[in-house]
């Protein structure tokens, strides 16, 4: 980041509007970092470990506002966990060649845009006994967690419409157990990536400042106000347009 353009100057604001918005409805927002740094042509080394940072940030923040007004529920979020964060730490292991890791966050990202887009319906509940639904719980969260190690995608765009669908929470527990799967797993997939590579987070300070701000206030809105979802549609643009550039560099 030495030589300054004005690329470095729009993406804190950028950030802090990923961070409030993701953050009001329990979620990261860290398939919009991915897809922003993937768009800034920043190094793939970087894209994981600084997408998992800004995570566990924003759930941080997220997870106190949520905690506090009492939305968070153990036995929601805890058969996600116990196979998000083994896979987590897998994901985070993993050292993808370049083409490989564009392609895994390449159908990550085609993922994450069809679930903004075409699946924004959860008034659908899938009527699943209760062992059914700890199956789902245990399959969804190794899937959400080896994603969430590999590409630093927190999971919590799928996590919290399945909670709903599955009938096991309400909006606000659905939103705080996604803050929470997003804490966990970021913080699992951050400990394994940095075994192995490291950034120097004091170059992104204005970008971890503007996702501290945004988090705070995004969260703080999303616990105890509102929740924007309507905005995720304009944030899907961003996965779109990563769809395209990353298409491109996969290509040609």
């Amino acid at each position: 980041m030495d030589n300054v353009t004005y690329l470095d100057y729009l993406l804190p604001f950028v950030f802090f509007a990923v961070a409030f918005i993701y953050s009001s409805v329990g979620m990261g927002g860290g398939s919009s970092y991915t897809a922003i740094m993937v768009i800034a042509s920043m190094s793939i080394l970087v894209i994981p470990i600084l997408s998992l940072s800004l995570n566990l940030l924003v759930s941080t923040i997220g997870s106190y506002n949520y905690l506090r007004n009492k939305h968070g529920k153990l036995r929601i979020i805890l058969p996600f966990l116990l196979s998000a964060i083994p896979f987590a730490y897998l994901g985070g292991a993993l050292q993808l060649e370049k083409e490989l890791f564009l392609w895994v966050l390449l159908v990550s990202l085609i993922v994450v845009a069809a679930r903004i887009y075409l699946w924004q319906d959860t008034s659908l509940k899938l009527h699943l006994n209760n062992k059914q639904k700890i199956v789902v719980s245990v399959i969804a969260g190794s899937i959400l967690g080896l994603i969430a190690g590999i590409a630093g995608i927190g999971g919590a765009v799928y996590l919290v419409p399945l909670i709903i669908m599955l009938n096991i929470g309400t909006q606000k527990e659905a939103a705080a157990a996604g803050v929470v799967f997003v804490w966990v797993v970021s913080l699992v997939g951050l400990i394994s990536r940095l075994q192995y590579n490291s950034i120097n987070l004091a170059e992104y300070i204005p970008l971890i400042v503007a996702v501290i701000i945004g988090g705070f206030l995004g969260s703080y809105i999303g616990a105890f106000k509102f929740s924007p979802k309507t905005m995720e549609k304009t944030l899907g643009i961003v996965i779109l347009l990563a769809i395209f550039f990353l298409i491109k560099k996969i290509v040609f």
